[in-house]
């Protein structure tokens, strides 16, 4: 674990952060800075704590409206209509056997009872 060092609306603070997340972690700073200045300047608020959890309810207010949205869409996905089926053109007569012929009714009639109250296949 490493201690990084950074400044948070011109204040230092001393963070543990695990070995490579750095990057992640300064990124994270940088956006928590600019908001908190940017609540601060807004001139509406001056307590740092008041600031800090005015900022965070951002963050979690923008987390939530992202992950609700792609909730959304994989409904959305889930729920979009299936490929219509493209009518089979006949087999020309004579091309199954009498057996292939049998087995294939058999096969369609277990689809259409698998399917019960959706429909027939065909």
């Amino acid at each position: 674990m490493k201690q990084v060092e950074v400044q948070i609306m011109q204040q230092s603070y001393l963070l543990a952060c695990p070995d490579g997340r750095e990057s992640r972690l300064l990124d994270a700073v940088e956006r928590l800075d600019t908001a908190m200045c940017k609540i601060r300047d807004a001139g509406k608020v001056r307590a740092r704590d008041r600031i800090a959890v005015l900022a965070a309810l951002n963050f979690a207010f923008e987390l939530a409206d992202r992950e609700n949205a792609e909730l959304l869409a994989q409904a959305q996905a889930r729920q979009a209509p299936a490929p219509q089926a493209v009518p089979a053109e006949p087999l020309p007569k004579g091309s199954l056997s009498d057996h292939d012929a049998q087995r294939l009714k058999q096969l369609i009639h277990q689809l259409d009872h698998a399917l019960g109250g959706d429909g027939h296949l065909i």
